[in-house]
């Protein structure tokens, strides 16, 4: 009997112990990001992800986000950081990799988009379609824009005419292409590397959506805006296909849930607050000197837009119809607004 009840004992202790022993840890998940938490990146496209996973995810999966480059800091390097399973996802601009996302030129288009609402709906449309090269290597937790880009620079420019000379930043080689035929002197730069790039001399000054524009010191380092909206900037959210995969049915569908449109409208709610903020703050600041194109400057602009765009379409049946879906797209999100 004594023997009995100690192999009850025994029993019972392995039992209370057991669950310490066997249940399952939350599978952690890492996500690269090159810039800070404070950045309106941060803040509209990967916070709410991340945050709605980690929620709804508790005890099965939960994203790290390692930030400031400290998992991945060189941006033309990031694709190959999640494909080879060193991060689990990371915030990836297209504009640095153009031979990876060949299509995603019909983004970058000048003068396509009047918002980032109908440029973020028409990316993630085609993402969800599979229209455009290079993401079927990932699963794209979302595709984003910037609000079309303005013009920030340390000398004037209230005109055209003062961008010639100037060596300004772009995001990608289609917004370089605009810009040579403005007069300017572009230069292909990561957002992270702008500001360094400026204080150098390197370059006179950047072209940046508004929002953007303390993000990385770039405003710290500029005073002169032209607002002649060019295009928008191509954003995304991307993860190994392998590391999904892994992860339980239960795990998946979290991911998914909050993945595609719950992105892109979450990423649109945050970004449009940020937009109309940053504007109405540079139109109030006295020490810089913002400018509205002229009616002239306009019409030139327009004119060099549509021969980019027209050049774009004419490289192959598959750009003229890249294009003319986009259009179709902005028709669309044009009625429904």
């Amino acid at each position: 009997m004594i023997k009995s009840f100690v192999r009850f004992v025994v029993s019972a202790a392995t039992l209370l112990a057991l669950p310490a022993v066997v249940a399952a840890q939350p599978v952690s998940l890492k996500l690269s990001f090159f810039s800070s938490d404070r950045t309106v990146a941060y803040t509209a496209a990967i916070k709410p992800f991340v945050d709605a996973v980690n929620r709804d995810g508790a005890g099965l999966v939960n994203i790290e986000v390692y930030t400031s480059g400290t998992l991945g800091k060189v941006q033309r390097e990031l694709p190959d950081l999640v494909l080879s399973g060193a991060a689990d996802m990371a915030f990836i601009v297209p504009g640095q990799n153009p031979d990876r996302f060949v299509d995603t030129g019909v983004i970058e288009l000048p003068g396509l988009f009047q918002s980032v609402r109908e440029a973020t709906l028409t990316f993630t449309e085609l993402a969800k379609g599979q229209a455009l090269a290079g993401y079927s290597d990932f699963f794209v937790i979302g595709v984003f824009t910037t609000s079309p880009d303005a013009i920030h620079s340390r000398k004037p420019i209230r005109s055209i005419a003062d961008l010639r000379g100037q060596r300004i930043r772009v995001n990608n080689a289609i917004q370089a292409e605009v810009l040579t035929k403005l007069g300017a002197r572009p230069s292909v730069i990561a957002f992270n590397e702008t500001a360094p790039a400026i204080m150098s001399g390197e370059i006179d000054g950047a072209l940046t959506a508004v929002p953007q524009l303390f993000d990385v010191g770039i405003g710290r380092l500029t005073s002169y805006h032209f607002l002649l909206n060019t295009s928008v900037a191509p954003l995304t959210l991307l993860m190994n296909r392998k590391a999904l995969d892994a992860l339980s049915p239960a795990a998946q569908a979290i991911i998914r849930k909050y993945s595609g449109d719950w992105a892109a409208a979450s990423f649109i709610d945050v970004y449009e607050k940020a937009d109309k903020k940053a504007f109405e703050e540079l139109q109030q600041d006295r020490r810089r000197t913002v400018v509205i194109p002229s009616q002239a400057d306009l019409d030139t602009a327009r004119a060099v837009y549509a021969t980019v765009s027209d050049e774009f379409a004419a490289k192959s049946s598959r750009h003229a119809v890249l294009v003319r879906r986009v259009h179709e797209y902005i028709a669309k999100f044009r009625v429904a607004k």
